[in-house]
């Protein structure tokens, strides 16, 4: 909670943790940054000695081969090592220095290496299948093979705005003679995915097997023309699918759609952990 005046303070306490792996996973993430410094490993700047061990040298190595697409020889492998010994002394002699205080590179960095972190957790995260049912269950239309979908479409253009369009539907205006011309159909009765992917597009076939039915103008929706609104009529089923006939697509699709969520409540989940004081003149 912010309040406004010449001291302004944010108070958030540390009254929850999110039981979210995600969270887990930065404060693990945030731990090792902190204890490793900027650079991602454990260095004792005041030490004089560099020990260079079997695993990092294997980890040039590897690294060489994926660049370069071959094995390293013996005169690359000690070019690598000398190159690996001269960032050391440098890393130790800039802490030393104190060098990575305040570097605002630095700090963008950290940034992107956490942010990094949390995204790939978030993508590779496997919901159980009681989130999963959820989901299909809200989203069946979109998994069921032979659905039928029934709707109208606004087709916007260049020239109309998707603001004007709904309030003139609002006012009461005929659907009809409001957008712009195409040669495409206003009302499409009981067109199945496929079809309706023929005449706008793979994208605006997925985003109307998506939307809920009824009497409601929703869009923009995109197609392959431009933007238009659409109001679904009717949406018929063959039959429901079962999870796991189709749980790979939904989970991928549940990932997809929720990550962007997850990544901000992981972060929020963190910033819930400190207390913030922010003063303006």
């Amino acid at each position: 909670m912010i309040a406004t005046g010449a001291d302004m303070e944010i108070a958030v306490t540390a009254r929850r943790w999110s039981r979210e792996p995600l969270v887990h996973f930065l404060i693990a993430g945030l731990a090792v940054f902190a204890f490793s410094a900027w650079r991602g490993e454990a260095v004792d700047p005041a030490s004089r000695t560099i020990e260079i061990d079997e695993r990092q040298v294997s980890v040039l190595a590897e690294r060489f081969a994926q660049t370069w697409q071959r094995a390293p020889t013996a005169a690359d492998l000690d070019g690598l090592i000398r190159d690996h010994i001269k960032e050391e002394v440098y890393y130790r002699e800039a802490l030393r220095l104190g060098l990575e205080a305040d570097d605002a590179i630095i700090r963008r960095r950290l940034r992107a290496k956490m942010e990094y972190l949390g995204a790939a957790q978030a993508e590779n995260a496997v919901a159980d299948d009681a989130t999963l049912q959820r989901y299909l269950d809200r989203n069946v239309a979109r998994y069921v093979e032979g659905a039928r979908v029934s709707f109208d479409q606004i087709y916007l253009g260049e020239g109309s705005d998707a603001a004007v369009v709904k309030a003139g539907l609002a006012r009461g205006g005929d659907w009809q003679t409001l957008g712009a011309r195409i040669s495409l159909p206003r009302s499409v009765d009981g067109a199945d995915r496929t079809e309706i992917a023929r005449q706008f597009g793979d994208k605006f076939a997925a985003a109307l097997l998506k939307a809920k039915q009824g009497n409601a103008w929703i869009g923009p929706v995109a197609s392959g023309f431009g933007q238009h609104l659409v109001r679904v009529r009717a949406v018929s089923a063959v039959k429901a699918p079962a999870l796991p006939d189709v749980r790979q697509r939904v989970e991928n699709d549940w990932r997809a759609e929720t990550v962007k969520a997850r990544e901000a409540a992981a972060y929020q989940a963190l910033l819930d952990g400190y207390t913030i004081t922010i003063a303006k003149p």
